[in-house]
């Protein structure tokens, strides 16, 4: 895997910093505002498509060492900014998850399956590769809803892509959620939560691929399987660690 431009997500947890704070850092952005950018084009011209490490049936567009993915950091004419692109890079949570769907395609094999928090769709493209009948991938960054149709489309698969965040209502007509590296923050760890025990009491099978985080629900999880991954802003050279998938078990079981 490429250097990422990124100090990894746990530095940015311990320290306050954000991942955009270090893309305007590393490339000293500019305070004045910029025309908002097309997320597609922009993803096309700041990212290449490569194999993941660890799973080199999928190819991904992904940062790299000349990455442009700072400018991101600006400010947009209308005085927003871009949320950090976290869809630029493999997470570990995510990195298990589509390992262990892989090398057990019955998981998903003729299932309904939701991606929650898709990020780069890496676990949604896992899916489909796997026989999925349909997979449904959400997210709320513009710019991850771009990298997911990207990335599906270099890969040949469908995912029928979603824009918004369906932690707020009740889970859609699926079989199986899965969840990968939704718990490194306590409010969202909340809301991931409550969501999902809204699936399970519907009937809903819900698997999560976490390294173990702050705010896993660890008590109410039941390993499947363990997997040695990269996390994101690790590099290649660097020792991979250890990343788990599980079963959510209903509260009080």
């Amino acid at each position: 895997m490429p250097r990422h431009p990124v100090r990894s997500v746990e530095a940015k947890k311990e320290s306050g910093a954000t991942v955009s704070d270090s893309l305007a850092e590393r490339g000293q952005a500019s305070p004045q505002r910029r025309p908002r950018h097309d997320p597609l084009q922009f993803i096309k011209a700041n990212t290449r498509v490569a194999p993941v490490r660890s799973l080199p049936e999928i190819r991904l567009h992904s940062a790299h060492e000349a990455t442009g993915l700072w400018r991101l950091a600006e400010t947009d004419e209308d005085g927003s900014a871009a949320p950090p692109p976290y869809w630029a890079f493999p997470w570990a949570g995510g990195m298990a998850l589509a390992r262990h769907i892989l090398d057990r395609p019955e998981t998903v094999t003729g299932r309904r399956v939701l991606d929650l928090g898709a990020g780069s769709g890496l676990v949604a493209i896992a899916a489909a590769m796997a026989g999925a009948s349909q997979v449904i991938a959400a997210e709320i960054d513009p710019y991850g809803v771009a990298a997911l149709a990207l990335n599906a489309a270099a890969n040949g698969v469908a995912v029928a892509v979603v824009e918004g965040d369906l932690t707020t209502g009740p889970p859609p007509a699926t079989d199986v959620v899965v969840a990968g590296d939704l718990f490194y923050e306590r409010d969202l760890a909340l809301r991931v939560t409550a969501f999902l025990d809204r699936c399970l009491s519907a009937g809903i099978d819900v698997l999560i691929g976490d390294p173990g985080r702050t705010y896993l629900p660890r008590a109410r999880l039941r390993l499947l399987a363990e997997y040695v991954v990269p996390d994101v802003g690790e590099v290649e050279g660097n020792p991979a660690k250890p990343s788990a998938v599980f079963a959510l078990e209903p509260d009080g079981a």
